[in-house]
């Protein structure tokens, strides 16, 4: 059992695409003005459309990654939409058989654009059908078997590839270097977040204020799919507890109703703060011990939970174990205790113990050379 889907489920702030997300198509944006956060990747893309388009030749390859609920299939819908053709949409896991994968290419038109979600789950002989495909625009077939059985080289109009994974590193190196444009998608400030809310709540016909829109932005994780799920709570809790619109009154009763702070942080993320500041005083204190402490799944804390509490600056990493940082103390309202600061830096100590040890080493060498 896949314990991080499992768990994510009954997450509001959970990045992972819920059931209650189906209306999330309705929302996203179909060009470059409606399209909030991603400046940079933004920018670029625009320049390279633009230029493909020109040419009228078909937009080299990408591929997109970052943490889920980012915005990446709304990027390849807003790509597809700029250069005026067909977009075709799949993942990884749906795509079992190479012959699967070979009726999806020799079907796509010139400069279309094929999008694959998750494409670090696709199959290695799945995978390698690819490798021509982006390159050379070319299928190898081989028909029959045994020593009758001969290749056939399929010619393909030169598409698009767009791949989308939320694990770049599970890429394979020979599928990574095919992709002409690699974009990494960061999390949203509130302010771009601000933006996004305000635009939805236009099509859903949610009434909120500017107070409202911070209050909700600022506890979203920076993950536009978090805000746009909490504003549709935030909808309900104005509808049986207030007079319909979403002022910062209701948002701050409706989030603490969810248990969710100031930071984004939930019941969960800050069980684990308090067990590593109450049981452990801070850290280091390793994986498979903090999952029992808290009675989490060890691959829940490390894939669902920890990610965020380490982008934020609450948790880091040393070889001992993990680490609460002053920031996380002060955020649990504890006095951190004294000298902490050394635990966050045993890594940086045990590096420089090693270089010390190491010139030492050499010196009595050179020592007894002489």
């Amino acid at each position: 059992m896949d314990f991080s889907e499992f768990d994510q489920d009954d997450r509001i702030i959970g990045r992972e695409r819920l059931t209650e997300d189906r209306d999330e198509n309705g929302l996203r944006p179909v060009c470059w003005e409606d399209y909030a956060g991603q400046t940079r990747v933004k920018e670029n893309l625009k320049i390279f459309i633009e230029a493909a388009a020109r040419r009228e030749e078909s937009l080299d390859h990408v591929l997109l990654y970052g943490p889920p609920g980012l915005g990446k299939t709304t990027l390849a819908g807003i790509i597809a939409a700029e250069m005026g053709v067909n977009l075709r949409i799949t993942t990884g896991p749906a795509i079992e058989k190479p012959g699967e994968l070979a009726a999806i290419l020799t079907n796509m038109n010139a400069r279309e654009v094929l999008f694959i979600d998750e494409i670090h789950r696709l199959n290695r002989s799945v995978e390698e059908i690819l490798y021509p495909a982006m390159e050379d625009y070319c299928l190898d077939i081989m028909i029959g078997k045994g020593p009758s059985a001969r290749s056939i080289r399929l010619d393909l109009p030169k598409f698009t590839l767009i791949g989308a994974t939320t694990r770049a590193g599970l890429l394979s190196a020979p599928l990574r270097d095919r992709f002409g444009m690699i974009h990494r998608l960061e999390l949203y400030e509130p302010e771009e977040l601000i933006r996004i809310l305000r635009r939805d709540a236009g099509i859903l016909n949610i009434e909120i204020d500017e107070e409202g829109l911070e209050t909700i932005a600022t506890r979203s994780r920076g993950t536009p799919r978090i805000a746009i799920r909490l504003l549709k709570r935030m909808r309900d809790f104005a509808q049986i507890k207030g007079s319909g619109v979403i002022d910062q009154r209701i948002a701050d009763f409706g989030l603490n109703a969810l248990e969710i702070d100031e930071r984004g942080l939930d019941a969960t993320d800050r069980r684990i703060l308090l067990n590593m500041a109450e049981m452990f005083s801070g850290g280091p204190v390793g994986l498979d011990t903090l999952a029992a402490c808290t009675g989490e799944d060890p691959v829940t804390i490390e894939d669902v939970y920890e990610p965020f509490l380490m982008q934020i600056g609450f948790i880091a990493k040393t070889p001992r174990g993990r680490v609460l940082t002053v920031p996380a103390w002060q955020h649990i309202g504890l006095p951190c205790p004294e000298n902490y600061d050394r635990r966050t830096a045993i890594s940086d100590s045990t590096d420089a113990t090693g270089e010390s040890m190491k010139d030492n080493q050499r010196q009595i060498q050179i020592d007894s050379e002489s």
